[in-house]
């Protein structure tokens, strides 16, 4: 199988940027159906203009991927500079299916897409959604289940900017992505950036989003113990520190998501969080640690490097706006210690408002997926 094309470049106008990454492309194989694009905020509101030169001139017909606050590739990341990311791949014919428009039920992506379905039972897909969507959530899960597997992975918008995805044309509000059928060989795993720093917790009274009882004691009582006497005296520095995990049902691993601490009532001993939760559900505070973080994802990519039995063609990596520079440290940190224990191979991403993985929506974690 052929190994995937990618390119990436940082200039001043985005005309400069996409020939850098044409010429890094070249030759472009005849053979290459699926583009993979990524651009940083400073150039998202000339997507349209990207991507329109970037098919015609690479003469790649179908195109995916988004915008992020930082964008990632082979060893580098790119922040806070116009800059964008390409990779091509060669996919058998019909072996893939671009979607777009899913922003409230699946119903016209059911009319769309329901006879290729049928016919080729996808069972991965690589998705890309708005974070403004307040059903973004449910639609993740709702799409996972129209696969076979179940399996999605990809993450949601981060910009300053326009909120653009890319399924052929440009796309806001929704999801939008391309499905795989079983032709299409991938591995993929999730690494965690944050870790727990106390037991689970049975959330024993809560009103939506906000947590009032846990193991039937007040709710700021626990979250005190757990977090530790230097903190509990100054709740003000457990912000951005300090989030609430919530673990994944029926989880081999320990998996769990990670939702941000929305407040906390010290006069009634109430925490808010940031997802709705219900009665007898778990709960457990965790820390953005950079150790441990590193360490997870030396173990994910140990893991995933056990299963491979070569080199991948490609790859993508979706990873959080909370981690990269700001958790890894400068220097494309992150991405290169993926580099460095994978090696060299085709890889391009984005930093995310929002991880997705299997079918649910996760945050502070690195989504990693290789086309084999």
């Amino acid at each position: 199988m052929i190994a995937f094309r990618y390119g990436h470049a940082a200039a001043q106008n985005w005309q400069e940027a996409a020939r850098a990454c044409l010429t890094q492309l070249e030759p472009v194989p005849q053979t290459g159906n699926l583009g993979f694009l990524y651009v940083t905020d400073g150039l998202a509101s000339h997507l349209g203009e990207v991507l329109d030169y970037l098919r015609e001139q690479s003469g790649v017909a179908h195109w995916v991927g988004t915008v992020g606050m930082g964008i990632c590739t082979t060893g580098k990341e790119y922040y806070d500079e116009p800059a964008l990311a390409v990779l091509v791949g060669e996919f058998t014919a019909d072996s893939f299916r671009l979607f777009s428009g899913v922003s409230s039920d699946l119903e016209a992506f059911r009319e769309a897409n329901s006879a290729w379905i049928l016919q080729h039972r996808p069972y991965f897909a690589i998705v890309h959604g708005d974070p403004r969507n307040t059903a973004t959530e449910e639609l993740v899960a709702s799409l996972a289940s129209e696969l076979d597997s179940g399996f999605l992975v990809g993450g949601l918008t981060s910009s300053r900017g326009p909120h653009y995805q890319v399924a052929d044309g440009l796309e806001q509000g929704g999801m939008s992505g391309v499905l795989f059928s079983p032709d299409v060989p991938v591995t993929t795993r999730l690494t965690q950036g944050c870790s727990p720093i106390g037991p689970r917790r049975e959330i024993t009274q809560c009103e939506g989003n906000i947590l009032v009882e846990l193991d039937g004691r007040k709710a700021l009582e626990v979250f005190k113990e757990d977090i530790g006497d230097v903190l509990a005296r100054d709740l003000n520095r457990t912000a951005g520190y300090i989030f609430a995990g919530l673990p994944v049902s029926g989880s081999d691993t320990g998996d769990y998501r990670v939702r941000n601490l929305m407040g906390i009532d010290a006069n009634n001993g109430l925490i808010a969080i940031g997802e709705r939760v219900q009665r007898g559900e778990s709960v457990m505070f965790c820390r953005r640690d950079a150790q441990t973080a590193r360490e997870d994802l030396v173990r994910m990519l140990h893991e995933i490097r056990r299963g491979l039995s070569g080199p991948p063609r490609g790859g993508v990596y979706y990873s959080c706006v909370g981690r990269g520079i700001s958790l890894f440290g400068p220097d494309s940190a992150e991405l290169k210690l993926v580099r460095d224990l994978l090696g060299e191979f085709p890889l391009v991403g984005f930093y995310a408002n929002g991880e997705i993985s299997h079918q649910r929506l996760y945050g502070y974690t690195g989504v990693l997926t290789l086309f084999l």
